[in-house]
């Protein structure tokens, strides 16, 4: 029996969906979708989609899957201070599944992802209301962290790289 849903509480399953399964096609999230009760066409699906804010990402091991910002947050210790900050949960699993590399330079820091999720991984960070951040810019592949302290590079790069639970 399907469920007669509102766009909005469509929209959250499908966010839900989206932040805890590696969806690879509109088709796969149409059956999981079905497969809770809730039938959509892939017209409204691929409107859904378009609204949410949904893109595909390359990930490490080079397939692509929806990713969208997500809600909620993740309590993560900050490596130069001890102290502890909240992160938003979408900004860390995006880090564990994007973040390659991350080296810094006095203030600035490099963060390197695979082809295309530069610009995804940098509006998490940006999003994530990061105190000790300034802004980023990304590139395809690359982004620019910029941080607040002229000394902070070294300590915002080991951050975002505790994001993803590797050390530098």
């Amino acid at each position: 029996m399907t469920t007669p849903m509102t766009k909005a509480a469509r929209h959250a399953r499908v966010v839900e969906l989206l932040t805890r399964n590696p969806i690879h096609s509109q088709g796969e999230l149409a059956k999981q979708l079905a497969d809770d009760g809730v039938e959509v066409t892939q017209a409204t699906l691929s409107r859904d989609l378009v609204e949410i804010g949904a893109v595909k990402l390359r990930t490490q091991d080079d397939t692509l899957i929806y990713a969208v910002p997500g809600e909620g947050g993740a309590r993560i210790r900050r490596a130069h201070t001890g102290d502890t900050e909240t992160f938003n949960a979408s900004l860390v699993r995006l880090a564990q599944e994007l973040l390659v590399s991350a080296e810094a330079s006095a203030n600035l820091v490099i963060v390197r992802t695979p082809p295309g999720a530069a610009q995804f991984l940098a509006s998490a960070i940006d999003h994530a209301e990061w105190s000790s951040i300034l802004g980023t810019v990304a590139g395809d592949d690359s982004i620019l962290v910029i941080s607040r302290d002229p000394n902070g590079g070294d300590a915002l790069a080991t951050s975002l790289l505790r994001l993803t639970e590797r050390r530098s």
